[in-house]
């Protein structure tokens, strides 16, 4: 390594002088590289001996002593740890420390999690068969008059104070268990979106047969108070949703939200497909005509979810994939591959003459290869054509590859208003058991795309299958202007509505979809945090592999101030969460529903990342019943596999829960308070008081968890006296403290502030805005965690920082806690964990104080921290500064500060070097800059696109105008997609990516060393001393030396990029999966002949005016 001392001490002696090797380590960059060998280079200089080194050992020695000495009186005075220690030992003789049993745990959970989704699952079956009866009892009325609850008109009045049409008055009131919206839990209302009609025929029939589904949804919520949103989405277009609620329109005044394109929808309607859009991009394809067929593949991109395959095939003159790397295979249609799909779709060009015959061929090939290797999805395939009809030669194609057996189905999309070939398509379409429609219009591609589905459903339907849908996790987008319940994960349970009519059996007419959504953190409540111990945790992960639930899932990302949903939140796969099972065969069990365990070493980030603690793992795993899901736990070695058992009197126990500094963890579920409406006001703590006083006997509760907090609640009760007694007998020091506190694994949390409540240097610490420091349903607080893996009696130290505007902002305070330990027949398991809360600047004075010692010499000392040829630095174990010289290093790490040092202290393994994996990150996009000058050099370029401003403004106008004047021609859809259009021209800053970035951590073996650093000109020396009874480590450093010709040492997060070869063969991968238990492709009733036909073409003025979207639109939307 460059910079290796010529001498250095050794570490076990304190006087001891010996060679120090150089030791070999990567290095990223060139400049690291010339570093080395310059460094190598022959030197002149003369071996220093070590008083030359002006830092005298036994005086550092001294001021770690002292300082450590004085920070350990300090924190285990005002902390109370000896006290509560002592506390927990004089109660060893009545406890019991139990082995978990993490089989029969796993197990349990999955039991409750079976019952409750097993309800839910009843739910939606009373709806479906009320759906059913209803329009079997009901006769279509063309003419039917009917007024409804309308999502968006409910309580509108007009300019006369009179309600509008279809909005009468709705009674709404806040409900806690649906997120606090106003809701009306007698009634549903009913949404469409905007560019569906209100009144129309078809319409109003549905609205009025599905209002039997009113007294269904009530029963269901009165007989499982647990149920959330109940719905019904109708193919026709329209959402009854309960409880009813009132729906806003977006900034642009339209209701984007369709029910029928929404991945539950989608699922429950169609048995899994592998799907080949063939498009044509030849030179007749041109403006409009490409911009219409760009859409109506993104549209067919949104109706596939993760139990699907696709690819995408292009042709004019010749046939090519759009992404080279997927050639003649298919792809899981998960969100990742989706949207590079979009991508590259939004890049195409036209030129040539179309050939349609080869990419017909080449499709099929491709189908019939995957269906006889038993890849893709083995149930439906079919070939999505799009083209403007200038088709031919493709009899003989079909005569090869699908007659007479007609296994594939082949949808056709005629696009553009010419007519001329709309037979030609339609013939296709019906001789291969697909549909056919004609897309003129942006606005026209939701609707026509739709079609496939119901043809998809058509085998189901008439077998009456009614087969059980659970769906991946996702993120509610039902629901308006819920900030809280948009950022929630579901999994929705929906099963399809069928038509039961004789004279409409043959063509399987699916009348929609119901559903019910599950709230993921409601269900992994059934997996308790207390019986997991510090570490532990359960997650759920879907039939594909991918995340359902894990505390290390993050779905979120910050852009600005907002968070927003990564884009691939929910196709994360559990090798990418869980990434040491390098074999994988955590996740192959899992995929394949087994029960079992396995161990695995791990390293679990901490603190954001900055820290990682070393584990030993136990995974215990097994299926949920009747779902595609399975259910891991996970229990850390040594105390994680042991759960400590009390026991006291409830009277004693009541007594000590009523004091004010205690409170319980708030995700917990310590008694159920989220079914009779009386319990919903309550806390958790309230609840347990109630339930133990007898004042509430329905009170459902946790009786061990209880236990435990009563018998937490009587050891710890003498904190409060001792923490009031230090409040009220202030000193000086004191006042420096500003809180006390401590957790126990049953998630009570006591806190006394010393000091006034306006002087706490941290007011977040403690909050539920700070979940880091408390218990939540995924972690215990950061201080208890790593204070859990500290020696006995040892204090771990932690900077707390200030919430900035973009982040972290400035360090305000430092956290000391330490974990009390309970032994019982050699059995050790962890009770409680205490600590302070201090101010910053009085750790800094102690240690300032500390260096004013020099031992019994008498007089000023020889050396201090104060002289200008002396750096004093105090670090944690991680490399991160607490006290410095310099403000403005205090909280930075050293290597970003000094990396000479850190370079050297890490060649000589005093800190070790951690390669850790993000496969969640975000990074930002490559920039692609514009000259900034080109309007000027160019005034034209500058009045069109003015001009072109001007006209886009003129046609949202004129769009909004006619969408309400037109409602049957879709104009309002085509607005939406404008806008979305017109918004795609700012690029995202960010997008999902892989990243590795490094973790530094101290080897507690070493705990004092020193050296010589050669820089050159020059040689720095340094002192490293282990401070003790802490996670800290004081280093004293020559800075007369200028060491910068050493790169800093950065904790930074560097992107993993991916050759060209290692990129394709990631994405064409085939991760094993478990496929979707049922399948309906094809029945012999089907009406092959209901294939579609010529659509209205009739424009109203928004259809009219969409032409000029192809100047006006972005220019990639148009090639």
């Amino acid at each position: 390594m460059p910079g290796s001392p010529r001498f250095c001490l050794n570490p076990s002696s304190a006087h001891s002088r010996t060679p120090c090797h150089q030791r070999p380590g990567p290095w990223a960059s060139l400049q690291k590289t010339a570093v080395i060998l310059w460094l190598l280079l022959p030197s002149t200089s003369l071996s220093p001996t070590w008083d030359q080194t002006k830092i005298p050992l036994e005086t550092v020695k001294l001021w770690a002593d002292t300082f450590g000495r004085d920070l350990y009186n300090t924190v285990t005075k005002y902390s109370g740890s000896l006290l509560l220690q002592k506390k927990y030992k004089d109660v060893e003789p009545s406890l019991k420390i139990e082995e978990v049993d993490g089989l029969e745990l796993v197990k349990r959970f999955s039991e409750d999690m079976e019952n409750m989704l097993r309800r839910k699952v009843e739910a939606v079956k009373s709806l479906v068969e009320a759906a059913e009866e209803a329009d079997l009892r009901h006769e279509f009325n063309k003419s039917l008059v009917f007024d409804y609850y309308n999502s968006v008109l409910i309580n509108e009045r007009d300019e006369k104070g009179d309600y509008v049409e279809l909005g009468a008055e709705f009674v709404l009131e806040s409900n806690a268990h649906f997120s606090n919206l106003r809701v009306n839990t007698s009634l549903s209302s009913v949404q469409l979106p905007t560019n569906v009609y209100n009144k129309d025929p078809d319409i109003l029939n549905g609205v009025y047969m599905s209002e039997a589904l009113n007294s269904v949804f009530v029963e269901n919520f009165q007989r499982d108070p647990t149920l959330t949103w109940q719905y019904f989405g109708s193919s026709a277009g329209f959402f009854r949703i309960y409880p009813g609620i009132k729906w806003t329109p977006d900034e642009n005044g339209v209701i984007a939200f369709d029910c029928r394109n929404r991945g539950w929808y989608i699922q429950a309607a169609t048995s899994p497909k592998d799907i080949v859009i063939v498009v044509d991009v030849s030179g007749s394809m041109k403006g409009l005509r490409m911009t219409i067929a760009k859409h109506t593949i993104s549209t067919i991109l949104d109706t596939l979810g993760e139990n699907d395959f696709v690819n995408i095939i292009a042709y004019n003159d010749y046939v090519y994939y759009i992404e080279p790397c997927f050639k003649g295979i298919l792809v899981q249609a998960d969100r990742d591959n989706r949207e590079h799909f979009k991508q590259l779709v939004d890049g195409l060009m036209v030129k040539g003459v179309g050939v349609v015959n080869q990419a017909l061929s080449e499709a099929f090939q491709i189908l019939k290869q995957f269906q006889e290797a038993r890849q893709g999805s083995l149930c439906n395939q079919a070939i999505m054509l799009i083209t403007d009809g200038a088709v031919e030669d493709y009899e003989p194609v079909f005569e090869q590859y699908n007659w007479p057996d007609r296994k594939v189905r082949v949808f056709t999309y005629l696009i553009g208003r010419e007519v001329t070939f709309a037979d030609r398509m339609r013939w296709i379409a019906c001789n291969n058991k697909g549909y056919y429609t004609q897309i003129s219009t942006l606005a026209d591609a939701q609707e026509n795309v739709m079609e496939y589905l119901h043809v998809l459903s058509r085998p189901m339907v008439i077998n009456h299958d009614h087969d059980i849908t659970w769906t991946e996790a996702y993120m509610d987008s039902k629901l308006p202007t819920s900030q809280a319940q948009s950022l929630m994960l579901l999994t929705t349970v929906a099963m399809p509505v069928f038509s039961k009519k004789n004279e409409t059996r043959s063509h399987g007419i699916l009348l929609g979809v119901v559903g019910s959504d599950v709230a993921l953190r409601e269900l992994m409540k059934l997996a308790p945090r207390y019986k997991l111990g510090v570490h532990g945790y359960a997650f759920l992960n879907t039939n594909n592999g991918y995340i359902l639930s894990h505390p290390d899932l993050r779905p979120l990302y910050r852009e600005g101030k907002q968070l927003k949903p990564k884009p691939n939140y929910n196709s994360v796969d559990l090798s990418e969460v869980e990434w040491e099972d390098h074999a994988e065969v955590l996740r192959t069990a899992m995929i394949n529903g087994e029960t079992g365990s396995l161990s695995m070493d791990v390293k679990a980030p901490l603190d954001k990342g900055k820290r990682v603690l070393f584990l030993t793992n136990d995974y215990f795993f097994t299926d949920i019943s009747d779902t595609p899901f399975s259910l891991g736990v996970v229990l850390s070695r040594g105390h994680g596999e042991y759960i400590l058992l009390g026991n006291t009197s409830v009277e004693e126990g009541l007594h000590d829960l009523l004091h004010p500094d205690l409170s319980l963890a708030s995700d917990w579920i310590y008694c159920v308070t989220d079914i009779d409406p009386e319990h919903r006001k309550l806390s958790q703590l309230e609840a347990v008081v109630r339930f133990l006083t007898g004042d509430d006997p329905d009170l459902e509760c946790d009786e061990e968890l209880v236990r435990e907090v009563l018998f937490d609640a009587v050891v710890t009760a003498p904190m409060e006296a001792y923490w009031t007694a230090l409040a009220l007998n202030g000193s000086d020091e004191s006042e420096h403290v500003d809180m006390a506190f401590l957790g126990t694994r049953a998630g009570l949390l006591r806190s006394s502030l010393l000091v006034g409540s306006e002087k706490v240097s941290d007011r977040k610490f403690l909050t539920s805005e700070d979940s880091s420091s408390t218990f939540t349903l995924d972690h215990f607080p950061v201080w208890y965690r790593q204070a859990s893996e500290q020696p006995a009696g040892s204090f771990v130290f932690n900077l707390r920082w200030a919430e900035g505007p973009e982040g972290a902002g400035e360090p305000v305070g430092v956290t000391a806690s330490t974990a009390v330990a309970v032994t019982v027949d050699k059995k050790t398991a962890i009770a409680a964990a205490v600590g302070v809360l201090m101010k910053l600047e009085f750790l800094q004075h102690k240690f300032w104080a500390a260096t004013q010692q020099c031992g019994a010499m008498r007089g000023p000392c020889l050396k201090s921290c104060e002289d200008s040829d002396l750096d004093c630095f105090v670090i944690d174990s991680n490399g991160f500064i607490l006290v410095s010289e310099r403000p403005q290093e205090t909280g930075r790490f050293l290597g970003e500060v000094d990396g000479a040092l850190m370079t050297q202290l890490l060649s000589m393994g005093v800190f070790t070097q951690v390669t850790m994996y993000d496969y969640q990150a975000m990074c930002k996009l490559p920039s692609h800059h514009h000259s900034a000058a080109q309007p000027l050099i160019n005034p034209v370029s500058a009045l069109l696109t003015a001009t072109r401003w001007l006209m886009s403004e003129l046609l949202l106008f004129l769009l909004e105008w006619s969408t309400w004047g037109f409602w049957h021609h879709g104009g309002a859809e085509a607005k939406a997609v404008f806008h979305h259009s017109h918004k795609h021209k700012k690029q995202d800053l960010l997008q999902p990516c892989d990243t590795e970035y490094p973790v530094f951590v101290h080897q507690t073996a070493i705990q004092e060393t020193n050296g010589i650093i050669e820089c050159g000109a020059c040689q720095k020396t340094f002192v490293m001393q282990q401070i003790p009874n802490s996670n800290l480590l004081l280093l004293v450093t020559d800075p007369t030396c200028d060491c910068s010709i050493f790169p800093p040492v950065l904790q930074e997060a560097t992107e993993v990029k991916y050759n060209a070869s290692v990129k394709c063969d990631r994405m064409r991968s085939q991760k094993l999966r478990r496929r979707p238990d049922s399948c309906h492709a094809f029945h012999p009733e089907e009406n092959a002949q209901d294939c579609g036909g010529t659509s209205d073409t009739s424009a109203s003025l928004s259809l009219l005016l969409l032409p000029l979207c192809a100047w006006v639109l972005p220019p990639q939307f148009l090639r």
